[in-house]
């Protein structure tokens, strides 16, 4: 039997930790695309990683590549590629730039791997997304981006440190857009199964809620030369894992919504089932009144900055 092929599209920070990921995962061969000028980035991230195989026992095959070409056969097409934040900058300011580098990869991916499923971590998402799908042409079953599986790992991780109990058993949801709009469900939140707010007070609640919409924006300040990689490197490949195992997870990612939670025609962070078929469904449930005028903000923020992009 084949194995599967994994192609990520970017060979920075994010790129080379999600073929590390997968190929530690062995869910399949791995090829690094980037532009031309960085070819020899992504041949050595591939070769370095090859040469551990051996302390991993891993057998699969990573090579590198400059050529949108080699994307031809890929399952999963992880997108990783655009300009990282860096300090004083938003989400949004990286639009014009990534933008254009988006464009590039859909023609790539429309071109020679039209039947993948798409997985895309640039910044800002929601638009990004949008924008790939757009002028892609994929159905939207096989469009996805990394909101909520990032986010939702962010407020599981707060939560398991403000209790200190662990995060295996830290359950939780965050809709909305990939940015400081988002909406964490605290009404979601368990440890256990045991409510959230059964061991928190409501302020140490609203401080892990604010640091969770905070988070990528700490790690930028943190960093000061770019943005989060291994968070996010691991949130797409647990994607990706869905699709290729046909896992049926539950995952919050940004999917084409039409209709439901009364959004049409954007791409925004809600939990979906993921499986062999990409993005199966959106699970649609009613919110309250408080969360729903939270996510209405999200949308508008959403709606503001797709609109940037003249698609």
């Amino acid at each position: 039997m084949a194995r599967k092929k994994i192609a990520v599209v970017g060979g920075g920070q994010i790129g080379g930790i999600v073929a590390l990921l997968a190929a530690q995962k062995e869910l399949g061969d791995v090829v690094l695309v980037d532009i031309p000028e960085k070819e020899h980035f992504t041949k050595a991230k591939a070769l370095d990683i090859m040469e551990l195989r051996p302390n991993d026992g891993i057998d699969v095959e990573l090579t590198g590549s400059g050529d949108y070409a080699a994307l031809a056969g890929a399952d999963v097409i992880i997108v990783t590629a655009g300009v990282p934040r860096k300090p004083g900058m938003t989400r949004d300011d990286l639009l014009s730039v990534n933008l254009t580098i988006i464009k590039g990869v859909a023609e790539g991916v429309r071109q020679h791997a039209p039947d993948a499923f798409v997985v895309l971590t640039t910044n800002p998402l929601d638009a990004m997304v949008y924008a790939f799908h757009k002028v892609s042409g994929l159905p939207k079953q096989r469009v996805a981006g990394m909101a909520g599986a990032l986010d939702g790992a962010r407020f599981r991780t707060f939560i398991a440190m403000e209790t200190g109990l662990s995060v295996k058993d830290v359950s939780c949801l965050v809709m909305g857009g990939h940015g400081p709009t988002m909406v964490p469900l605290t009404r979601t939140a368990t440890v256990g199964g045991v409510p959230l707010d059964a061991l928190l007070s409501q302020e140490q609640i609203e401080a892990v809620v604010q640091r969770t919409r905070d988070a990528g924006t700490e790690l930028v300040k943190l960093y000061k030369i770019g943005s989060a990689y291994f968070s996010t490197a691991s949130a797409s490949v647990e994607m990706a894992e869905a699709f290729l195992k046909d896992k049926k997870r539950v995952i919050s990612a940004a999917a084409l919504c039409e209709g439901e939670y009364g959004v049409d025609g954007l791409f925004l962070g809600v939990p979906v089932v993921i499986g062999a078929g990409g993005v199966e469904r959106v699970l649609e449930f009613p919110l309250m009144e408080a969360e729903q005028v939270m996510l209405d903000q999200t949308i508008a923020a959403v709606k503001e900055t797709v609109a940037s992009t003249e698609l």
